[in-house]
């Protein structure tokens, strides 16, 4: 083999596995470090609109390491580990999570996700009070107060049933997007005692921990688990309550319910970039634009 042969094949050599270490190095900082996500909707209007490129932070809250990788577009069950991060979740925060709910029920599709601002974290009590988001342990106002008031302006008549019933969507809880709550907002190890209300708030969260059909018996006030009487649970995970910006035109925890930890992929800190979907043309404006919390 002549030296301009042996030349050429170490450079080929060294293209592939410098290609090969690149590829390396970009996995694990959208493992560990930063994603990207574009945002497809206009729930969080005005704070990210359509054609977005948001910049996800993982270390913030710590990154999530998968166990098992059997993933299944109709949903399965997620396992893994988090790894050590800054700080934890707090009001405020725009927060990238695993969408919860598929076929009536908790399970987990790995590309599925929304994007939502964090109203309430584990250990605090969210309510709605004419369109206005309050928590028990956060004083200042939680997302965009003059939307929220626009909404509460609005007569309910002018809202469509489907639109303005909140969950659990009873009329045993006739909670709305205008008024709902007071709704606690489980923590790992939390003990609950289930009367018939709590159990048709929790139904979901109840079948998902317990692995057994949930049912609510409102004549006697009982919570029954595959038939047999629920007085009380311990649960297993924490949860949080997420809702658009937009409060007019999202689907998020007011309608089908509470985000489990576990499902957090990390929170939103800025905007890279973004392009109009209509006129494909870059927002100028928006360019490593960085997210108020």
């Amino acid at each position: 083999m002549t030296l301009s042969k042996k030349n050429i094949l170490r450079s080929i050599r060294y293209c592939i596995v410098a290609i090969w270490c690149g590829c390396i190095v970009w996995y694990a900082v959208r493992i560990f470090l930063f994603d990207q996500f574009i945002i497809p909707t206009e729930s969080m209007v005005p704070t990210l609109w359509p054609g977005d490129r948001i910049i996800v932070d993982k270390t913030i809250f710590g990154a999530r390491i998968y166990q098992k990788f059997d993933f299944n577009k109709d949903g399965c069950e997620l396992v893994s580990r988090r790894t050590n991060g800054e700080r934890k979740i707090k009001p405020n925060d725009i927060v990238v999570f695993n969408f919860p709910y598929h076929g009536g029920k908790i399970s987990f599709v790995i590309n599925h996700v929304f994007v939502k601002r964090c109203v309430g974290v584990p250990g605090d009590s969210v309510r709605i009070i004419d369109g206005a988001y309050k928590n028990s342990n956060h004083p200042d106002s939680i997302g965009l107060l003059q939307l929220q008031k626009r909404l509460a302006a609005i007569p309910d008549s002018e809202i469509h049933p489907r639109m303005l019933g909140a969950m659990p969507k009873t009329r045993h809880v006739p909670w709305t997007i205008k008024n709902f709550g007071p709704l606690y907002l489980p923590r790992y190890g939390d003990s609950l005692t289930l009367t018939a209300k709590e159990g048709q708030i929790y139904k979901r969260v109840l079948e998902w921990e317990t692995g057994k059909n949930i049912s609510i018996d409102w004549e006697n006030d009982i919570v029954l688990a595959d038939n047999e009487p629920l007085s009380w649970h311990t649960f297993k995970h924490g949860y949080y309550f997420m809702c658009g910006d937009n409060v007019t035109h999202s689907d998020d925890s007011r309608y089908w319910g509470l985000v489990p930890e576990e499902y957090i992929v990390g929170v939103a800190t800025h905007i890279s970039y973004s392009i109009d979907p209509t006129t494909r043309k870059y927002r100028k404006d928006r360019f490593f634009k960085k997210l108020s919390q």
